[in-house]
């Protein structure tokens, strides 16, 4: 399909390949961008594209499916956007000649609107562009174009950032063996960001997350266990559960805190930034619960006593950071762990037990049975919920365990069909 080219197009892609940002996952920097940018100019589309000599690379995107990755060059707006310096508008695609037969123009799902700022660095390439986009024809307003253009440069500067990132990356490889065997140490023993910052500055500033999922678990009855069972068989039985847990965690993309005793606690939404930290979260919970089911459903067969455990979850703001200078342990802090643990302590054996924040963040997507207020020790009455279990329209199990595409696309904002002719 034909398209233009930038009369730099040579040096343009040598530019692009500097940055690692093609075929790269997608991050939360970038992500919040692109939501902005569809909040302020009311779209129901955003992305940021990032284009080498053949294809468009979705780093970002709001409103579109999650499958959809990347697309060929010629087949979207952005190979005309970035032959420009500035923001290309497009009230009506189906109108203009140079797009009007486009894929998901001139085809399902018929876009109407487009503009499109190109992302151009200091040196003065277009490395992609940041674009909205509508199903209708429309207008855009000046303040609605020039927050485009800011939030364009917001998205450079991250490129840049991930360059500067990259560049201190391969200089870490350089470094002798015996260096490399002490970070491989750190890395086994806190989370890859912060493991890097440690390395890299020789420590960690404290750092504030304004919205994280925490998660307890504790056994029922683990002192009366504890007193009646061989020690080497209790801590045995704790491996067990805990390495199992710790598959559940990182399939969810949760974060494994510490184990104390008999407790297990874990933290949704950082040190990596994630919108969804609440509903990972809960089907973690869900998921220990149902691991706890199919022990004790083997533990019956060896005639065992069952082992049963609370689960409780709340979501709110923490300072996370690293204590130890010989022994380093990655820990969090706030009154946000105290509720948390208090979510735990207030639950019942084999239920997951959640604030109200919690159950705000993942109503709409779990089932969930309202518990009233309950008085907690130095916290008064807090409202209380069990998560039961996934919504049967969210689910590809019975017994709402597991989530469906369905979940997936109503998470990425986007249940459209799209199809690319």
């Amino acid at each position: 399909m034909d398209f233009p080219l930038p009369e730099n197009e040579t040096e343009r892609l040598r530019a692009v390949r500097q940055y690692p940002a093609f075929g790269s996952p997608a991050e939360a920097g970038y992500d919040e961008l692109a939501d902005l940018a569809a909040q302020i100019t009311a779209s129901p589309i955003a992305f940021v594209n990032i284009v080498d000599e053949a294809k468009g690379w979705f780093k970002a995107k709001h409103g579109l499916p999650p499958e959809l990755t990347e697309v060929p060059r010629g087949s979207v707006c952005c190979a005309h956007a970035i032959c420009r310096n500035d923001i290309l508008i497009v009230p009506d695609l189906s109108l203009d000649a140079r797009f009007k037969d486009l894929p998901f123009i001139g085809s399902e799902p018929f876009l109407k609107f487009y503009a499109g700022m190109p992302l151009i660095n200091t040196q003065g390439f277009a490395l992609g562009t940041l674009c909205v986009m509508d199903f209708q024809p429309r207008q855009m307003e000046f303040e609605q174009a020039e927050a485009v253009r800011r939030l364009a440069r917001q998205v450079v500067a991250q490129l840049e950032l991930s360059r500067k990132l990259l560049e201190v990356e391969e200089a870490k490889q350089r470094l002798t063996e015996e260096k490399r065997k002490s970070e491989n140490l750190i890395l086994n023993i806190l989370p890859a960001e912060i493991a890097l910052e440690l390395q890299s500055a020789g420590s960690v500033e404290p750092k504030h997350h304004p919205s994280v999922t925490i998660l307890f678990a504790d056994f029922v009855d683990f002192t009366r266990f504890a007193e009646n069972t061989q020690p080497r068989i209790l801590v045995d039985e704790l491996n067990g559960f805990f390495s199992a847990f710790d598959e559940i965690v990182a399939q969810q993309q949760l974060e494994k805190l510490k184990t104390i005793g008999d407790a297990y606690m874990c933290v949704g939404g950082l040190p990596k930034a994630d919108k969804h930290h609440a509903v990972h979260s809960c089907l973690a919970a869900l998921k220990m619960q149902h691991h706890m089911t199919v022990a004790n459903q083997q533990r019956a067969r060896m005639r065992l006593e069952p082992r049963q455990i609370r689960l409780g979850i709340h979501t709110g703001s923490v300072m996370a950071g690293v204590v130890g200078k010989s022994k380093f342990t990655y820990d969090i802090w706030g009154d946000a762990v105290n509720v948390a643990a208090r979510m735990e302590g207030a639950g019942e054996a084999g239920r997951v037990n959640v604030s109200e924040s919690t159950y705000h963040h993942v109503r709409n997507f779990f089932e969930a049975s309202a518990r009233g207020t309950i008085s907690v020790k130095n916290k008064g009455a807090l409202a209380m919920y069990f998560i039961d279990r996934l919504k049967p329209e969210y689910s590809r199990d019975a017994e709402g365990l597991f989530p469906n595409e369905t979940l997936n696309a109503a998470l990425s904002g986007s249940e459209r069909k799209w199809v690319l002719s």
